[in-house]
This record gives C-alpha cells, sequence and structure tokens, in this order.
C-alpha cells in the first residue's frame, strides 16, 4: 500500500508531473500569493509518521523535510506567522478516529513529538484531535488576530489531515495554497487524488519553489508574529 514516490533525487520531477496533472482545472487568477497576508501551516510532521519504526511511517515524508524547513526559514525571515500542529487523541476526543484505525496518537508516546528537522522556535504549535486543524482548536482566532487572510499548506498526510485542513481553511474564508512537493502521503494516488478535489474546489496547488519567488515583492517586513 506504501510507496516511495518522492525521494531526494525525483522530487522535482514528480511534483511537476503531479501539478501539471491537475492544471485544467487550476483558478490560480482567483487568488494570488500575498506573503504578507500569508501564514504557513506544517501540518502534523510527527515523528509517528517519519520514522521507520513506526507503523505509520510514510516512505516520501523524507523529500519533503528540506522544502518545509525552506519554507519556514522564509517565513520567519519576513516575520509571518508559522503554525506547526501536533496530532494529540484521548478517548474522550478522539471520536471515530478510535474505531477507524488500529491506535491512537497519545501524548504520552514519544513519537508523537514533532520531528527535530521541523521544530522551530518561532512556530505556534496547535495540538489537534481530528484531520481538521481547525477543528475545536483556536486556530481561526489565531491566524484573524495576525490578519492572515491566505494560508499555505503543508505536511502530512495530503489526502487526510491536509487535504481535509485545506478544505475547512476555504469554508472559513481562507485563501489556500496547497504545496505539491512540501506534502507527502503513503501513495501517490492519494496525493494526486488530494491534488485534484482541491483544484476543483477549494485550493490553488503551487510549487514551494513558486511560494518562495512571492517573497520579495514584500516591502514592509512589520511583523505579524508574537515571540
Amino acid at each position: 500500500m506504501k510507496e516511495t514516490y518522492f525521494t531526494l533525487e525525483n522530487i522535482d520531477m514528480q511534483a511537476a508531473e503531479m501539478l501539471a496533472a491537475v492544471r485544467h482545472l487550476q483558478k490560480s487568477a482567483a487568488f494570488t500569493l500575498e506573503p504578507n497576508k500569508a501564514a504557513l501551516l506544517v501540518l502534523d510532521m510527527q515523528r509517528y509518521f517519519l520514522e521507520e519504526t513506526s507503523h505509520a511511517f510514510i516512505p516520501s515524508a523524507a523529500a519533503i523535510i528540506p522544502r518545509i524547513q525552506c519554507l519556514q526559514d522564509t517565513f520567519v525571515n519576513y516575520r509571518l506567522p508559522i503554525v506547526q500542529t501536533r496530532h494529540i487523541n484521548t478517548i474522550q476526543n478522539a471520536g471515530l478516529m478510535n474505531s477507524w484505525w488500529k491506535e491512537l496518537i497519545v501524548e504520552t508516546n514519544p513519537l508523537s513529538e514533532i520531528s527535530s528537522h521541523i521544530q522551530h522556535k518561532h512556530a505556534a504549535v496547535f495540538v489537534k484531535p481530528q484531520y481538521d486543524a481547525f477543528f475545536n482548536t483556536d486556530l481561526e482566532q489565531w491566524l484573524s488576530g495576525r490578519h492572515v487572510s491566505q494560508v499555505v499548506i503543508a505536511g502530512v498526510m495530503a489526502h487526510l489531515c491536509c487535504e481535509t485542513t485545506a478544505r475547512s481553511a476555504f469554508m472559513r474564508g481562507f485563501q489556500v495554497f496547497f504545496t505539491v512537493d512540501a506534502t507527502a502521503s503513503y501513495t501517490r494516488q492519494f496525493h494526486q487524488a488530494s491534488l485534484l478535489n482541491l483544484s476543483h474546489g477549494f485550493a490553488v496547488p503551487v510549487l514551494s519553489e513558486q511560494v518562495l519567488a512571492a517573497f520579495p515583492a514584500i516591502n514592509n517586513k512589520e511583523s505579524q508574529y508574537e515571540s
């Protein structure tokens, strides 16, 4: 069921092909990325999904780490908000997650920690109990309080938490930019399906280099981030 469709060597080519496959659906004219209005949402880059010893290991995730690191560093350099999420469940808040999956990610599990490769002292960490990072969290208020109207989504898994959060962000009035090469899933088919669905109704799929290319246009680096 799992496959390594992204590697450090092929990710540029694979991501470009995946983006090309949904280009006919893109509504990029509707949204223009304006970084001074944007926040970076890095979803669930936890050891649980990134370490080979875990049954939930995502083989392609290693290839997106350098892209996420670059995005985070750029947002920090421009003093723009970064959010990292950590999926944690209890029996009380798991809901159907408890019956759907064979185990819950509990806080006492060391694998629930955000990977040391992704942790950033300037990132705000939100603990979420469901796929949707907005569900039963203060994320919407936090973003609105920083005058954010656009979100750039990265992380794992593309077809679960990333896609669900993208849809939820759109429904809350945020313009959504979904990174092709800074998200990953168990298979390319899962990932491609998310791009297809999101391109049709919810988000603009982008390469990380397209996000970074927008930054020189920023003239005012006044901080929206409170350390």
